[in-house]
Order: C-alpha cells, then sequence, then structure tokens
C-alpha cells in the first residue's frame, strides 16, 4: 500500500509540476528525462551485461538527425522527407536500432577496454559526417527542429493553450511527452531485468563461461543488449532534439558519452532507479550552477575567465565517480537501499504505540 501510495504521489507530482515552475526548471526537468531515458538503454549494456560503451552519444546523434531529417521539409539548402512527426520519432528510433545492430557483430565480440575503443571510434567517425554532412545535418549551424505533433496535437507554443489559466508552451506541453517516455523506458527496462533476459545478461557479465556453459547464447545477447541500447539512446535523442530546438554537431561529442558514464555509476550500476538518479544529478548540476553561479563561491560567469558552471560541475561529478567507486560500489540507489530499513526502523519507533487494558497489557507499534 505505501509503495502504490508514493507512485500516486510522484504522478500527481509531475502533473502539477507544470501549473507551479517557471521554464527554467522545466527545460532543466526535461534535459534530466532525455538524460534518464539514454542512462537507462546504457546501464542496460554496461550496468547489466557488462559492456563497456563510449559512443552513446553516437546515437543520440542518429536518433535527433534522423528525426530532423525525416520530420522537416526540403528546403534550397537542406533535405527533408516531409513525414508526419511521430512517425518520424519511431522511424529514427529504429535508425539508431539499425546503426547499432550494424555495429552489433563487432559489440558481440569485443569486451572491455576493447569495446570501448572500438565504440569511441563511432564518436570521432559521427562528428566529421555530422560536419560534414551538411544537406542533411546542417554543418556546422546545426538545424531548426520541427515540432511533434500527436493526432493534431502541437507540442509549440501555437497554437495558444491555457489550462486553469495558466499558459501552455511547448516546455509545458513537452513535459507531460517525456514523462511519459521515461515512464515506458523505465518500466519496460525493469521488465527485462527482473525476467529471463535480466538474469542471462547478469550472468554474461559476472561469469561469462558459465554463461555459456549453462546454455545461454552469449554472442547473441551481446549484440541484442547493444541494439536496444541504441534505441533508447536513439529515443533520448529524439526528445533531446525537440526540448533544444536546435540540433548542433558539437554536442554530440566525447564529453557527452563520458557523461552518460558517470551517470551510470554515480546513479548505481544495472538499476533503472539508479540510471535515473545518476541523470538527474549529472544532467542537472550544470543547470543548477549556472543560474546560482552569482551566489556560489568560486564559480564564475561563463566566458570571465574563471571556473565555469560547466567547469565545476565536471569536477563535481568527477569527484563523485572517484567516492563511489571507492565508497559506495552501488551508486547513490545502493546508499539508498542501506538506509532505508534504517529510516523504517526509525518509523516504528516513533510510531505511536497502543495500549490495551485487561489482565495482560503489551504495547502494538502501528507503522
Amino acid at each position: 500500500m505505501s509503495r502504490i501510495l508514493f507512485w500516486v504521489a510522484v504522478a500527481a507530482l509531475t502533473v502539477a509540476v507544470p501549473f507551479y515552475l517557471d521554464g527554467f526548471w522545466l527545460q532543466t526537468g526535461l534535459f534530466a528525462m532525455s538524460a534518464a531515458i539514454g542512462a537507462i538503454g546504457l546501464n542496460l549494456l554496461t550496468g547489466a551485461t557488462g559492456q563497456l560503451s563510449m559512443g552513446h552519444a553516437f546515437f543520440l546523434a542518429v536518433g535527433a538527425y534522423a528525426y530532423v531529417f525525416l520530420a522537416a521539409e526540403p528546403t534550397r539548402t537542406l533535405g527533408g522527407l516531409g513525414l508526419p512527426p511521430a512517425l518520424a520519432a519511431v522511424l529514427a528510433v529504429l535508425a539508431a536500432g539499425v546503426a547499432g545492430g550494424l555495429f552489433s557483430p563487432i559489440a558481440s565480440r569485443l569486451k572491455g577496454a576493447y569495446l570501448g575503443i572500438a565504440t569511441l571510434a563511432l564518436i570521432f567517425g559521427g562528428q566529421h559526417a555530422l560536419f560534414n554532412a551538411e544537406p542533411v545535418t546542417g554543418g556546422f549551424n546545426g538545424r531548426a527542429v520541427p515540432p511533434m505533433e500527436l493526432f493534431g496535437f502541437v507540442f509549440a507554443d501555437s497554437p495558444e493553450l491555457v489550462l486553469l489559466q495558466v499558459p501552455f508552451g511547448s516546455l509545458e506541453r513537452l513535459w507531460f511527452l517525456g514523462a511519459l517516455l521515461l515512464a515506458g523506458a523505465a518500466f519496460f527496462a525493469r521488465g527485462v531485468l527482473r525476467g529471463r533476459p535480466g538474469r542471462a545478461m547478469n550472468t554474461i557479465r559476472d561469469h561469462e563461461i558459465a554463461a555459456g556453459v549453462i546454455g545461454v547464447p552469449v554472442t547473441r545477447y551481446r549484440a541484442g543488449v547493444f541494439v536496444l541500447s541504441s534505441m533508447y539512446g536513439g529515443l533520448a535523442g529524439v526528445l533531446l532534439a525537440l526540448v533544444f530546438q536546435r540540433t548542433v554537431p558539437e554536442y554530440f561529442g566525447v564529453l557527452l558519452s563520458l557523461d552518460y558514464l558517470a551517470m551510470i555509476v554515480i546513479g548505481g550500476l544495472g538499476s533503472v532507479t539508479g540510471a535515473v538518479i545518476g541523470a538527474v544529478f549529472v544532467s542537472m548540476l550544470p543547470q543548477l550552477l549556472t543560474r546560482y553561479s552569482d551566489a556560489i563561491p568560486l564559480i564564475a560567469a561563463p566566458g570571465s575567465g574563471g571556473v565555469s558552471p560547466a567547469e565545476a560541475a565536471r569536477i563535481l561529478y568527477g569527484a563523485a565517480v572517484v567516492s563511489v567507486v571507492l565508497f559506495l560500489p552501488g551508486g547513490l540507489y545502493g546508499l539508498l537501499r542501506k538506509i532505508r530499513p534504517h529510516l523504517t526502523g526509525l518509523r516504528l519507533r516513533l510510531a505511536p504505540s497502543k495500549i490495551s487494558s485487561g489482565p495482560q497489557t503489551r504495547s502494538s507499534h502501528v507503522p
């Protein structure tokens, strides 16, 4: 019952957020949702299966640019197919999966640092393609992102929409879309991890030889998980493009892939909840430092010559990664699981006791 009430409260809070928070917080939350979807996919590959990938940003780029190209109308200098945005988003996720499938024969045969180096090559190749395939990507300047449209409802600032005297622009509308996508992605990944595929993935991660001996098709599972992780990255790229409203090649570089690795390590490897926690921490920290840089010591405004908010954020979650590796192997989610019994015991001790009268008097604690 307590778990049901918790999720009901989370759903109610999610619905209420756009009515009370301004655009900065909505945009920051949407960035966190996109990062959480991508982190869940990477955690399936790295955390649950033990396959190191440093090319996750490449699949975000495939999803983002595939959506833009498929949904945009062609112009004199830029190509496009003008498909319905919803269909374009589905095809963009599939395109990311196809890209992962083309790389999966390599991913299924390499592991550890060798796979990490091989996936790193995807970033450099992808950056070269994004900067030079101007009719598709727009080159250095990027491309404007067509707004999402579902059943005639447009996720943009126009047409004007007012609910309970609150104007609903693109961010407010995308908030609910992002929440639904994140919930669906988390629910599916949790089902995978708790079912037979999840047990096979964990066996491959912990005892690869034993997994092969008991009949687990190691090569096929590695390839399949790589494709699934790529599709999660493509979905995250589509949502990120919708929030940014413009795709820029420079964003999808090595640093973004390192950010995603930091997310799953800080949050907790092999856990859907840990991936979400890590994504919120890593994605929101630069935004908060930028907003409150004037009030935080040693943080300078961007371009002023001091430690910028982005640099400070990387230093902080770099230190967080080191701390987690040394002291919290389970990440922040593992820490929460450790302190939860202590919090439950404290709540039981503080709960009022009922004294029953009669020959035998005993107290009962009601949680």
